[in-house]
């Protein structure tokens, strides 16, 4: 073999070792992970019971809309619509809210005020099956209103109080159009009475035993507003009523998935960013560059002596 040979053979092999050693590390910083599986919305069902858990009027609906009541539901009972596959892990909020209004039903609701809060999660053990004759569900409580009230059955665990922070969200109000709660799945209005007690009235002062003075004859006689005066229109920045009732869903967003366990069967995910192994990585590149650039001096050296 020349020395002219020699050269190019060896200036062949650093660049195909760097060619070798660089590539997989370019690859190895471009993986990303990517989510494995995930949870879908479902269809949630609820029913009306009483306090020995037997169902009150209709049996199991995912009927939205509001309702008037007859008697104030204290307990509803929730479950899964049958026929979903809902995976390991995912979780579904479903809250029960009692707040006490200024009316009867939405339109007169005005002003609400939450009184009682209830959530619990639905599993896919909460999934209707072909035989419930023993299936145990799970049930929401609050307190029975004695006056005005509306109570909402909604798909997440947001407290809808007015109250700022994480956790809480706007109280209902109609005549600002503030819709809460969001995913509403079914409400219902009722009461017979206001929730705020009659203001008594002031007494009557007693008369005074001073006389008043008669008029002054200079006194100019008070004037009527003329009869075709119309009252002003009301401001403009006052949103007007709504119009109908909020929209009302069955089908519930899911909770963030459960992470899998770290002794989880499944292969992990390749690791990126702060969490791979740069340092070692970016030493065996640096050693790999070093090694060729000497294979190539050493060539070129050959070449010319």
């Amino acid at each position: 073999m020349t020395r002219l040979s020699r050269s190019r053979t060896s200036a062949t092999v650093a660049a195909t070792a760097f060619a070798a050693a660089v590539i997989p590390l370019l690859g190895t910083t471009a993986a990303s992970a990517t989510p494995v599986g995930g949870c879908q919305s479902a269809t949630v069902q609820y029913r009306i019971v009483d306090a020995s858990g037997k169902p009150v009027d209709a049996d199991w609906t995912s009927q939205g809309g509001f309702h008037q009541w007859s008697s104030a539901p204290g307990t509803v009972e929730v479950r899964l619509a049958p026929g979903q596959n809902v995976g390991e892990g995912c979780k579904y909020p479903v809250s029960l809210a009692e707040y006490t209004t200024e009316g009867p039903n939405w339109y007169t609701s005005g002003l609400q005020t939450l009184v009682d809060h209830a959530t619990v999660y639905l599993t896919a053990a909460d999934v209707a099956g072909s035989d419930d004759s023993k299936q145990t569900y799970q049930k929401l409580s609050v307190k029975s209103p004695d006056c005005y009230g509306q109570i909402d059955l909604y798909g997440d665990d947001v407290i809808y109080d007015g109250k700022s922070g994480d956790g809480h969200g706007p109280a209902p109000y109609q005549p600002g159009n503030v819709v809460t709660p969001y995913h509403l799945i079914a409400a219902w209005n009722g009461g017979d009475k206001s929730c705020t007690p009659d203001t008594p009235s002031s007494p009557t002062p007693p008369p005074s035993s001073e006389t008043t003075p008669p008029d002054s004859p200079s006194s100019p006689p008070a004037t009527t507003p003329p009869a075709d005066e119309t009252t002003p229109p009301a401001s403009p920045s006052t949103p007007p009523p709504a119009s109908s009732t909020p929209p009302t869903t069955p089908d519930v967003p899911p909770m963030q998935s459960t992470p899998p366990s770290p002794t989880s069967s499944k292969p992990p995910l390749a690791e990126t960013g702060s969490s791979a192994p740069v340092g070692p990585i970016a030493g065996g590149a640096a050693a790999v560059i070093a090694l060729g650039a000497a294979a190539l001096y050493a060539a070129r050296r050959t070449r010319r002596s």
